[in-house]
């Protein structure tokens, strides 16, 4: 039960990572139209998940969980390395350094324990989101299937909160969103722990693309 409890500590919406301030695109696809109603956004948020960074954050999640269980610093910080650099561009980088580092340095500071603290030596920079957050939970021998689904949903969950605040959907339509698109985390997740890191790619380009432009956008409230 407390393993239960802790991840959801740590992937409520009040745990201190600043994911309110990222939209991972979202934003820009409102301003140009291609998420404008509840059954687009939807379809926009299904390919997030399938295709594009919410399937390669599960599979680094896992990976770092691994590395973890190993204690393997090595393997850690290499799988930290290729997920910085895989991020498409500076905006998307930014919202999984600065949420990775803040899960880490304040789930060390209150959830810490041994292996945590001398894995966590080993990322002195830059930390990926999902790298930080399978390691915590390998750090404490948690489960892997649920750290993953749960890891998923959240994913899920802070794109509809974002689109509640830059889209033309209410709570009701973002939670039939949630809904609807729940079983496809289930089922996402429950694929990625026999994927390798060369499965590893996605094919959302217009997202990756509208984030170059998010950053030039003239009227915004997110930091992607």
């Amino acid at each position: 039960m407390i393993d239960a409890l802790r991840l959801m500590a740590w992937l409520s919406p009040g745990y201190p990572v600043g994911a309110y301030a990222y939209s991972h695109g979202l934003e820009w696809a409102v301003e140009c139209g291609d998420v404008h109603d509840e059954a687009s956004l939807t379809t926009w948020l299904a390919d997030v998940l399938e295709r594009g960074s919410c399937r390669n954050d599960l599979i680094f999640a896992a990976h770092a969980h691994a590395a973890a269980l190993a204690g393997d610093h090595e393997a850690l910080t290499n799988l930290n390395d290729l997920a910085l650099a895989l991020a498409p561009s500076r905006e998307l980088r930014l919202e999984t350094s600065q949420q990775g580092r803040s899960f880490l340095d304040v789930t060390r500071a209150a959830w810490g324990n041994d292996v945590l603290a001398q894995l966590g030596d080993a990322l002195t920079d830059a930390v990926a989101y999902p790298v930080a957050v399978g390691l915590a939970a390998g750090a404490h021998r948690m489960a892997l299937a649920p750290v993953l689904a749960g890891f998923g949903l959240a994913f899920l969950q802070n794109l509809v909160s974002a689109a509640l605040r830059c889209a033309p959907i209410g709570q009701s339509a973002g939670t039939r969103v949630i809904a609807a698109l729940t079983p496809k985390v289930d089922a996402l997740a429950a694929t990625v722990p026999v994927l390798s890191l060369d499965d590893l790619g996605s094919a959302t380009l217009r997202l990756d693309l509208g984030s170059f432009r998010h950053e030039t956008q003239y009227s915004r409230i997110f930091r992607s």
